[in-house]
């Protein structure tokens, strides 16, 4: 089968400023690198974000095509709107010269490109969905973060009901949608995969110090969560926290989001417990979180859950709000357990249960182990998604 692969905001070939790869391009490359393996022949198209990188790529099988489409550098949804025709005209150019079986598109600005790309030519359209901006919006209203444009409020129902078949990340996305008003035979749920092969339960582990080890990966930004999440660790003696993410360390003195909490950190007496460790390379993670006991999430919304997968797939227990990707991942007392976001008591009276139970958490580890395996393996999820392109593909 020839898919074409329309993502427009990907850096696949060399992540932005560097930074490390967004979770989303990683899914993107384990996705296509599975598919190319099963015999299909797959192209991404994404927008030329950085002026010094080739045009075309290959890589472990899949062919990369980056149009320059606009300026170069860190577009947002507001940019990549409008460079919407500058970059679906050559996509539909190309199309011409050969076309794809199945047109399958990523974020709703890939999906507005790809659909205007296919008119009239007779290709079915996919267009995925790991997030909806009515979704991000009701999961921020109470916390600093950013709003979605009202363009994507606007534009993306409009998008799934356009679209030959739509694929959401989870129950929560295929709700939403459905509620949005696209069809619901026309969704089908795929979740975010995992790697288990660089992450399982078995192989190195980074260095402990004797103390029992949480371990949460966030973004400092999301300052809320955070505050949160040091509130409950005031309320846990003995224990230790490294917090993953944000610059990389030797700029996280001069970042504001790491001050501020660096500040209540000191404030709230665990500075001898509390480590930011700054951006960690992808092939650092497994090590750290199999050096962790029991692995944290507090975030307000976080649409894949790949945090907790990976946690799982190390074989690490998972302590997660009932949201976005984590509800499906996470099987409520029997991998982890699910505590509603802002709640520091309840989460330090969770965690100090759970410390003071080693084979609990151990059966739980065992079990999300499992669980990430047998549902979260990208050959199951690639599986899936090809089952997606058969069944629309019949049906034209």
């Amino acid at each position: 089968m020839k898919i074409a692969m329309v993502a427009q905001h990907a850096t696949l070939l060399r992540p932005r400023n560097g930074a490390g790869p967004r979770p989303e391009d990683t899914g993107m490359r384990e996705l296509t690198r599975v598919l190319a393996h099963l015999g299909h022949q797959v192209t991404v198209y994404t927008q030329k974000h950085q002026p010094d990188e080739p045009d075309h790529a290959e890589i472990d099988g899949v062919r990369i095509e980056q149009i320059p489409a606009g300026p170069v550098g860190k577009p947002g949804d507001a940019d990549l709107l409008a460079h919407i025709p500058a970059f679906s005209e050559p996509l539909r150019a190309r199309w011409l010269r050969s076309r794809p079986d199945v047109v399958h598109a990523v974020n709703w600005t890939s999906g507005l490109a790809a659909l205007a790309a296919a008119r009239g030519l007779g290709i079915p359209v996919v267009q995925s969905f790991s997030s909806l901006g009515v979704a991000e919006r009701r999961d921020h209203a109470n916390a600093k973060a950013a709003t979605p444009p009202p363009a994507r409020l606007r534009l993306e129902p409009a998008i799934g009901r356009s679209a030959d078949a739509v694929v959401a990340a989870s129950s929560a996305v295929v709700s939403d949608l459905t509620r949005l008003g696209v069809p619901r035979t026309s969704v089908r749920c795929v979740p975010w995969g995992v790697d288990t092969i660089a992450f399982a339960p078995d192989g190195p582990a980074a260095e402990r110090n004797g103390r029992p080890r949480l371990l949460t990966a966030a973004d400092l930004k999301e300052r809320e969560a955070l505050e949160t999440l040091l509130r409950a660790m005031a309320k846990v003696p003995g224990a230790e926290l490294l917090v993953v993410g944000g610059p990389v360390r030797d700029q996280l003195a001069r970042d504001p989001a790491y001050q501020g909490l660096a500040s209540m950190t000191g404030a709230l007496g665990l500075s001898d417990r509390v480590l930011f460790t700054g951006q960690v390379d992808r092939q650092e993670m497994p090590a750290l979180l199999r050096s962790a006991d029991l692995v944290l999430s507090t975030c307000s919304y976080e649409p894949s859950g790949v945090t907790s997968l990976e946690a799982m797939a190390c074989g690490k227990p998972v302590v997660a709000p009932p949201t976005g990707g984590h509800m499906d991942a996470v099987v409520d007392g029997t991998t982890g357990i699910l505590i509603p976001p802002g709640r520091p008591g309840l989460l330090a009276q969770r965690i100090r249960h759970l410390l003071a139970h080693p084979m609990l958490m151990e059966a739980y580890g065992v079990a999300g182990a499992d669980r990430a395996k047998s549902r979260y393996g990208w050959d199951r999820i690639a599986a899936e998604t090809t089952a997606v392109y058969d069944q629309m593909l019949k049906a034209a």
